[in-house]
């Protein structure tokens, strides 16, 4: 799976790429027809402390799923998202199995 990561305003340190990449490459094992996902990370500019706003989208073939989810840290909304996105595969994957 192609897995892109972008930020806005900001540059993401290695680590944290990494991560995201972990994150993301484990929802190969629900559902192995993804053939790309995006990764978007940006910093609400509000004195709220769960200021991160990390939004996923996986393709799959015929359908896109997304999740957005706002927490204290980046990783903490990526493994959010991931979950989120986890779930709605588990949901839809009898409508994705052909």
């Amino acid at each position: 799976m192609d897995i892109k990561v972008q930020t806005v305003h900001f540059s993401a340190d290695k680590k944290l790429v990494e991560y995201i990449n972990e994150k993301v490459s484990k929802l190969d094992l629900f559902y192995d027809n993804i053939t790309s996902s995006e990764v978007y990370l940006r910093v609400n500019k509000t004195s709220d402390k769960e200021n991160k706003i990390s939004e996923v989208k996986i393709h799959i073939p015929g359908k896109e799923l997304f999740a957005k989810k706002q927490c204290k840290t980046f990783e903490e909304g990526v493994a959010l998202a991931v979950e989120a996105i986890r779930k709605q595969v588990e949901k839809n994957k009898k409508v994705l199995v052909y």
